[in-house]
């Protein structure tokens, strides 16, 4: 079988910033094993899959090793494989998910706008090993399905952050989000998920599900300018539309070919 890849790095202007995500073009699904083991291939933090069906997509993403019921940074990919490589002429993609519902892209001017499910945080106490695994001044414990929020007191705290993978990848939650007021922005984050393969991912779309509708209402406003910053960082549009939010940023194409299965 030989099945189209790309390699996109989303919320970047250019190669080598923003998230590497690889979309895989199926003209059907095979089984899950073998997603799994392409994605485990790719060694990127998501590979994203993709079926044509009806008016758009079916789609998942896998990390090197496990599924993951939503991911940000591998749809604005799909989305923008989808507008550049394919016979697509409307503004707006669609996509089915198996856990998360619809999701749709939208094409504007530069960016791509992805309109996906909030998530809003509420207080919880910090888990066992948390201030030892961080190792930071943490001024607050959220969490929202399987995200962990942890809110430190600046950028520059958030920045020079390294915490015990080892300890966090024992914390019963599939990623700890760590955030902070920004300097030039409205607040930086950073992600981390090393039980389900990402030490620490670039930048991540599914944990400003979380963190829009957790500064929207601390900031009292609705559109807010963010960044995650990682090694590579990354930079995100966001909004707060109630029950839902609307997370924008640009991509870069790095790599076209093709896998044999």
């Amino acid at each position: 079988m030989k099945i189209p890849f790309y390699q996109v790095d989303a919320f970047a202007s250019e190669v080598f910033f923003g998230n590497p995500a690889g979309v895989c073009l199926l003209d059907r699904w095979i089984d899950d094993s073998r997603l799994l083991a392409i994605a485990a291939e790719n060694n990127l933090s998501e590979t994203a899959f993709l079926v044509r069906s009806g008016a758009g997509f079916d789609i998942t993403w896998f990390t090197p090793v496990t599924e993951v019921a939503l991911c940000g940074h591998a749809t604005l990919a799909s989305a923008y494989v989808v507008f550049n490589y394919l016979d697509w002429t409307d503004d707006t993609v669609l996509f089915q998910t198996r856990k998360s519902g619809r999701l749709s892209v939208k094409r504007k001017e530069d960016m791509l706008e992805m309109d996906f499910p909030s998530r809003p945080p509420s207080r919880q106490q910090a888990p066992d090993g948390l201030d030892r695994a961080l190792g930071g001044k943490i001024q607050d414990v959220l969490s929202s399905k399987e995200f962990l929020l942890v809110v430190l007191k600046d950028e520059n705290e958030v920045r020079s952050l390294r915490p015990d993978l080892s300890v966090l990848e024992r914390l019963d939650i599939l990623g700890t989000i760590v955030t902070a007021p920004g300097l030039q922005c409205d607040f930086v984050s950073r992600f981390f998920a090393p039980r389900v393969g990402i030490p620490e991912d670039p930048v991540t779309g599914s944990a400003h599900c979380v963190l829009i509708p957790y500064w929207a209402r601390r900031l009292g406003k609705n559109r807010l300018h963010a960044w995650q910053v990682s090694k590579r960082g990354g930079e995100l549009f966001c909004e707060d539309c109630g029950e839902r939010v609307k997370i924008a940023g640009r991509a870069a194409i790095y790599l076209e070919g093709a896998i044999y299965v």
